[in-house]
């Protein structure tokens, strides 16, 4: 495999399936099948999953909710997604680790960079729920940071179309996706792989973001293994 650890960046989105919000057992355990296999392939996972499909902080915001209790209501959301991966995943025989940057002892460990590696070395998977623990930062630079932290080679950024576009592809034809694109030139033409503070500290980390479609089976385990699967960034 072309890297021994990763970091996957899930949205809470990806979750839902075909519903509205919520969450599709089906999808978790598709999710869950994926990342079986290349931990079994010798890959440490590390996974970041957003809250989106459940409440997202900055809408609640936008009508008129406090933006820090809405923000904490968020990351609990994000939690609660942790909690249904990491049960999908341990039915499948692997063990997984929920650390939430949040303390909350009865549902999950508190994320403490040490503990995080020592479960990726004993081949545990690790969900970091709850964001950075603090309002105002996204899951994306909750990614951009645990990857850091754990030292994982590249961040996987599972998305809904297979790399990164000019515009959106699925509401402009001509859109055009790129194989190969810098930090830089995400951040001029707004490209929102990740939000602007993750890509400025991928960018002085020099982490490489692998835009891709996790959707299409298989196409997990061919990226890791080098092939041109996305967009990468770097």
């Amino acid at each position: 495999m072309k890297y021994k650890r990763i970091l996957l960046k899930l949205s809470g989105e990806a979750l839902m399936g075909e519903q509205k919000s919520g969450i599709d057992p089906l999808v978790v355990k598709n999710i869950a099948g994926q990342v079986k296999e290349i931990r079994e392939r010798g890959v440490d996972v590390g996974i970041v999953i957003g809250g989106g499909n459940i409440f997202r902080g900055i809408a609640g915001a936008t009508k008129g909710m406090d933006r820090v209790t809405a923000d904490h209501m968020g990351m609990l959301a994000t939690v609660i997604n942790a909690l249904a991966l990491q049960d999908a995943i341990e039915q499948m025989g692997v063990p997984a680790r929920v650390l939430s940057g949040i303390e909350m002892q009865k549902v999950a460990e508190s994320f403490i960079r040490r503990r995080a590696m020592s479960h990726l070395n004993k081949g545990r998977i690790v969900i970091f729920g709850a964001g950075t623990g603090n309002p105002f930062f996204s899951t994306d630079t909750a990614a951009a940071l645990r990857a850091i932290e754990i030292e994982a080679e590249v961040i996987m950024k599972a998305t809904n179309v297979d790399g990164v576009y000019t515009a959106d592809p699925k509401k402009d034809p001509t859109a055009k996706r790129f194989d190969h694109i810098s930090y830089q030139d995400v951040l001029e033409k707004n490209l929102r792989v990740m939000d602007g503070a993750a890509i400025a500290i991928c960018r002085e980390s020099g982490i490489p973001i692998l835009v891709f479609d996790m959707n299409t089976q298989g196409n997990l385990v061919a990226a890791l293994q080098g092939d041109l699967i996305g967009t990468l960034v770097d």
